[in-house]
Order: C-alpha cells, then structure tokens, then sequence
C-alpha cells in the first residue's frame, strides 16, 4: 500500500517519525510534512504564496507551508503515481470535539478523502507520550483493521484519539461521537508597554470543557482511558436540503 504520510507538528515531530518508521516495514510510504509546527492551521492553504518543497531525504519531503499544502502537493504534485491513503499523525496533542474544527492534522487528512482507503488522522492527549512505541503498534492495527473493511467511508474522515497511556494501561478502544464544548475561556491578555492604547495582544486560552450528552463521546473515551475512533463526515452531501430551501425561498 501506498501511504501518504503527514502531520501538522512538522517532519522532524518525534511522533511521525515513529509511524514512519513502522509503516513501512510493511507498505511504501512518504512523509510530505510541514517544515514548521503549524497546529491549529486547519485545513488553510497558501493560496497566494508560493510554496518551497525540500527533498530531506528519500521519501522525506519538507514543506514550508500548510499542512492541507502538504496533501495538495503530496498527491498532486511530488511523486508521479496516485496514492492510496492519507495518514495524519500522531498529532502530540488531542484533537477531540469542536477542536477538529481547527486542527491541522484534521485539516491536513480532509484532502485525502477520496482515495482508495479513507483517510485517518491520529493523534495522543499528551506533547510528550509516556509510550510512542505501544500508541504507534496500535496505531497501525487499526490503520489495518479500517483498510480491510468492507464499510462505506467514501468523503469521510477516521479520527482516532489516544489517552496517553501505556500497553499495560490499554483499556480497549470505543466508537464515538463528537463532543460539544462549553464556552471557551477567555483569551488572555498580554500585558504591553507599547506607547499606543489603541493597540492589544492576546493568546488563546483553554477550549471550553467537553459537555455531556446522550452518545458516547470522543472526549468522554478518552479521559476513561479508552481509545477514541470518531468519524467525520466531509462528503459535502448538501444536495439533500435543496427541497427544505426552496420552500423556504418559495414561501
């Protein structure tokens, strides 16, 4: 299998290199990755700039743009042949609920959706895993499990969330839902000496805490210590509200 291999932490993130590193015992795989860290980038692309890829190594592409510029490219432009997945991970950090809104790994997995397989972005609820090694075999088996099943995941998006656990705390892994989120905590205000008062600085504070709902959540699986494997619908399906607005338009 052909495997297009991507993140938003950059290429040299400890986390893809051990996912690399596994794949490809078994399949051909590329990693075409940011250069930079470009979390929370989504799915923005560097429509007016120009876009330098760099050859690091065979197979290892750098690009200093977008993690959605690097699935453009990746399956587009760099190597001639037409891939069969999209892999995006392992994030360090979790991308649960209303943060896959935002998420570069998300972003980045969304232009591979209509490959052979269904794309899958992949990420742990820790910037330093406790065991990479266990979270990356896992990973790959149920990479495995979602290529050799005979379910219709055409336009979607196969999020998996890993607790940061070890092998001997591995509870099992959960379908889920998405979880909604309260409202976020107010951005911080950075304290500026500047001479203007008619000029801020702020950063983004924590996301708001994932709210309760009737439905397995991906949040709620992860914080039991459970692997979380959600899908995301980006097939675009809007066809079927045409009739419910014109009704509207004809009223």
């Amino acid at each position: 299998m052909k495997i297009l291999l991507t993140n938003d932490d950059g290429y040299l993130a400890e986390n893809i290199r051990c996912l690399y590193k596994e794949l490809k015992k078994n399949h051909e795989v590329w990693i075409v990755a940011p250069k930079n860290n470009c979390s929370g980038m989504s799915a923005a692309i560097s429509y007016l700039n120009e876009i330098e890829v760099t050859k690091i190594d065979e197979n290892i592409y750098a690009v200093d743009g977008t993690p959605a510029d690097c699935s453009y490219l990746g399956l587009l432009s760099i190597v001639d042949f037409e891939f069969d997945i999209v892999i995006s991970g392992i994030n360090h950090g979790a991308n649960i609920g209303n943060d896959v809104l935002y998420s570069g790994t998300v972003g980045a997995a969304v232009g591979g959706r209509n490959l052979k397989y269904p794309p899958i972005a992949i990420s742990v609820a820790s910037y330093d895993a406790k065991d990479i090694g266990f979270i990356t075999k896992k990973s790959i088996e149920l990479i495995d499990k979602i290529i050799k099943s005979k379910q219709n995941f055409n336009g979607k998006v196969i999020n998996i969330n890993f607790p940061d656990i070890t092998e001997d705390d591995f509870k099992g892994s959960k379908a889920t839902g998405l979880s909604k989120r309260d409202v976020p905590a107010k951005p911080i205000k950075i304290e500026d000496n500047s001479a203007s008062k008619e000029s801020y600085k702020y950063r983004y504070n924590i996301s708001g805490e994932p709210l309760k709902s009737d439905y397995i959540t991906d949040a709620e699986a992860v914080m039991d210590g459970y692997v979380s494997i959600s899908i995301l619908d980006y097939s675009l399906g809007s066809s079927e509200f045409i009739g419910d607005l014109s009704e509207i338009l004809d009223e």
